[in-house]
């Protein structure tokens, strides 16, 4: 029986709506009957994470809320917010100039907002999903701070070009990889969801064999690999799936995670 699980949110908690169904939520709340601590993995800023407890309706605080795929943790056990590894200015510029293989935008999170140089669908889109308001500012603007990241949305068939040559061209400083069939993001070489994860697990006192990790696509990888039992769900991309100790039954549309916690005989 593990003491914690984990979960990426996208194409894995929730449903292609973004939705948290009945059936999940229900396993979340035995979960919690049951004394294990739960916790979000996202790419997202802490601050919107959190906001998903009212989302979801549900009737417990997160135990651990990990953001930018591992640059920000709230421990919500000890109530404590911790920041790790933030992208150096030059870096964030250096970024702007790799990324001109392609037509992208480029945004970062700020202050509660997502700083962007101009508004088109993607950035639209990246405001509804993530509940946050859109400020347009200069270029230079997205480099004057440190950041925890930098992101990209792109076309989709221009992702393969941007992978590889981010692939071809490797920083010991930093890295880039997809989140999203659209979104490219780059952080601090240090940082991923797996050093996240290991974080908790010294902040708690807790083992990385008695977690079970929850994901589905690339920034999920090292947070599956460091977890005791990492568990891809079967919508997931091939090199998570390479990734896990087990694999989902079902998809996230059709409760593969509350399936498999059920059929574990977990909840």
């Amino acid at each position: 029986m593990p003491q914690l699980v984990i979960c990426d949110i996208d194409a894995t908690l929730v449903n292609e709506k973004k939705e948290l169904t009945p059936r999940t939520k229900e396993a979340l709340i035995k979960l919690h009957e049951k004394g294990i601590y739960f916790g979000i993995a996202s790419g997202r800023p802490v601050d919107e994470l959190k906001r998903n407890k009212e989302r979801w309706d549900l009737p417990f605080d997160f135990d651990f809320v990990m953001g930018m795929n591992g640059a920000e943790l709230w421990d919500g056990v000890h109530q404590k917010f911790y920041s790790y590894f933030m992208m150096e200015k030059e870096w964030l510029k250096e970024t702007m100039e790799i990324m001109n293989v392609v037509e992208c935008n480029p945004m970062v999170y700020w202050k509660g907002k997502i700083r962007c140089v101009r508004i088109d669908d993607w950035m639209i889109h990246s405001a509804s999903t993530s509940h946050k308001e859109l400020e347009i500012v200069r270029l230079e603007d997205l480099y004057a701070n440190e950041n925890a990241k930098i992101m990209f949305r792109m076309k989709e068939e221009d992702m393969s070009k941007a992978e590889a040559w981010v692939k071809e061209h490797p920083n010991p400083y930093y890295h880039g990889f997809k989140t999203q069939t659209t979104l490219l993001e780059f952080c601090d070489k240090r940082i991923n969801k797996g050093y996240g994860l290991q974080k908790i697990c010294e902040l708690n006192d807790m083992d990385l064999k008695d977690v079970m990790a929850f994901g589905d696509t690339s920034n999920d990888n090292e947070m599956l690999k460091v977890a005791g039992c990492g568990v891809c769900m079967i919508n997931g991309t091939d090199d998570t799936k390479a990734c896990a100790n087990a694999i989902t039954t079902y998809d996230n549309d059709h409760d593969g995670l509350a399936i498999y916690l059920e059929e574990s005989e977990i909840v």
